[in-house]
């Protein structure tokens, strides 16, 4: 049976093996239509861990921000993006790879260790990695890296949603939704949909 909620395991193997700063890294956004993807990487402090992190998926909206914020006060945070042209140029998976390398990058601590929700490691980082298949629901610190991830590019399709109407980002976050799909038909085209994702491919 899977545990239910990530624990701190994944990092105190890391330190055990004497590393001293270990890194969570995670992606949001490869499915949607349009937008950025979307990664963090968090460097919890072991003494000051926010209650209830948890893969975002399963997590309310509202509670993603609450955490958010206190992750912000209580951890090391790098947030980084891989633009539409990126997407559209070396596809989804590297493009999320490279969102996930100029999170690390990001970081104002190296971290000595990262793990990788997923079951790759970029090939753009140098620094030891670990690939941790539903790293989300295993390791804290993935968790946390998937709650950034996830609020933060949230918050810029409720922008864009404003910018662009009708397609439902707000509420969407730009994945192929029956309203998005139609506002696609009915609206056409915008500059932040990836043209080589097949429903915008096929419009064009």
């Amino acid at each position: 049976m899977t545990k239910s909620t990530p624990d701190f395991t994944l990092e105190q193997s890391a330190f055990d093996a004497g590393n001293l700063t270990v890194a969570g890294v995670d992606e949001v956004g490869r499915g949607p239509l349009c937008g950025p993807v979307t990664a963090a990487a968090v460097i919890l402090d072991p003494l000051n861990i926010p209650e209830g992190l948890n893969d975002s998926k399963k997590l309310t909206a509202k509670r993603r921000e609450v955490l958010y914020e206190a992750l912000m006060q209580c951890a090391q945070v790098s947030i980084a993006h891989a633009s539409v042209e990126e997407i559209d140029q070396i596809n989804i998976l590297r493009a999320s790879h490279l969102a996930m390398e100029r999170a690390v990058a990001g970081l104002t601590q190296t971290p000595d260790h990262v793990l990788i929700d997923g079951n790759m490691i970029p090939r753009g980082l140098t620094i030891p990695a670990s690939a941790v298949i539903k790293g989300d629901a295993k390791s804290l610190s993935i968790a946390a890296a998937s709650i950034m991830a996830k609020t933060c590019r949230d918050r810029l399709m409720v922008d864009l949603s404003q910018q662009y109407p009708g397609y439902g980002w707000e509420k969407n976050a730009g994945y192929p939704t029956a309203v998005h799909l139609k506002a696609l038909q009915n609206l056409g085209v915008t500059p932040h949909h990836r043209r080589s994702f097949k429903p915008v491919y096929k419009m064009l």
